[in-house]
C-alpha cells in the first residue's frame, strides 16, 4: 500500500537524519585520538617556545592549597592524563612546569584567556619566579581583525616585548615607547587588542603568582604531556588563530 506523500516524506527525512547523525558521531569518535595527539604536540611546542631552556613539561595542579604534580595522592589529574585538569571547565586549576631534559626546573607556562576586540583571546606565557619576569608569550587562539588586531601575534616587535617583562608593578600597555620594565608598547591601530593581551596577563598573574613556588614540584616522567595530552584550559592551541 502506497503511503500518503506527507508520512512518506517524514519517514525519509527521519531515516536520513538518523544516518547523518550516526555518521557525524562515528567521524567524531574516529578523529578524537588524532586531534588529542596533535593538540599535545602543539601544546608541548608552545611551552618550549615561551620558557627558554625548556625541553620537557608536566601539568601542575592547584589542590588543597598547594601546587602538585598529577599522580600526587589525592590529585584528580592523574591516570597519565597529562593536562586533563586544565582542559575541562570545573576541574582543578592547572599550569605547566617546564624542565630541562635532566629534570631541572626552568619556569612555568601559564594558560590564560580573556575578552579581545572581536572574541576571546587565548594565550600561554612563560614565567620565571626567581626573576619575577614573563619570558615568552604565544597567542593560542585569536579572531582579532586581520591586518590590525592579529598583529598581537604577527608583529615581531610586539611579541618581543614579552621576552623579559617585569610583573611588578602591574603590567601596563602604553602608547609610544614604554621605558619601564613593566610596560609594553601598544600596537598603533590595534590598541584594544594589545591592551586586551595585557589585561589577560594581569588576570593570569593575579590568579597564579602567589601560588607558584620558586622551585616547582619535581619532574615525574609519567606525567609528561605526550601523544595523549590535551590542550590548555579554554581552547585549541596554535593553528586556531582565525
Amino acid at each position: 500500500m502506497k503511503l500518503p506523500e506527507t508520512p512518506r516524506l517524514i519517514l525519509t527525512l527521519t531515516v536520513a537524519g538518523l544516518l547523518s547523525g550516526l555518521a557525524i558521531v562515528g567521524a567524531y569518535q574516529a578523529t578524537q585520538p588524532r586531534i588529542r595527539a596533535n593538540n599535545a604536540r602543539a601544546l608541548r611546542q608552545a611551552v618550549l617556545e615561551v620558557v627558554p631552556g625548556a625541553e620537557t613539561l608536566q601539568p601542575l595542579v592547584w589542590r588543597d592549597g598547594a601546587l602538585q604534580a598529577p599522580g600526587t595522592a589525592g590529585s584528580t589529574a592523574g591516570n597519565g592524563g597529562a593536562g586533563r585538569a586544565a582542559d575541562r571547565s570545573g576541574d582543578l586549576p592547572t599550569v605547566y612546569g617546564a624542565y630541562t631534559a635532566a629534570g631541572g626546573f626552568v619556569g612555568y607556562a601559564i594558560p590564560a584567556a580573556g575578552a579581545g576586540f572581536q572574541d576571546t583571546i587565548r594565550l600561554i606565557y612563560g614565567y620565571q619566579p626567581e626573576t619575577e619576569r614573563i619570558v615568552g608569550l604565544q597567542i593560542l587562539e585569536s579572531r582579532e581583525t586581520p591586518g590590525l588586531g592579529d598583529r598581537i601575534y604577527k608583529d615581531p616587535d610586539f611579541v618581543a616585548e614579552f621576552r623579559d617583562l617585569a610583573v611588578s608593578p602591574r603590567i601596563e600597555a602604553v602608547k609610544g615607547h614604554g621605558e619601564a620594565p613593566h610596560q609594553v608598547d601598544a600596537i598603533t591601530g590595534a590598541t584594544i587588542s594589545s591592551k586586551a593581551v595585557i589585561s589577560i596577563l594581569n588576570a593570569g598573574n593575579d590568579e597564579w603568582l602567589d601560588r607558584l613556588p620558586e622551585e616547582a614540584p619535581a619532574f615525574q616522567p609519567s606525567t609528561t604531556v605526550g601523544a595523549e595530552g590535551e590542550t590548555p584550559k579554554g581552547g585549541p592551541v596554535p593553528g586556531g588563530k582565525n
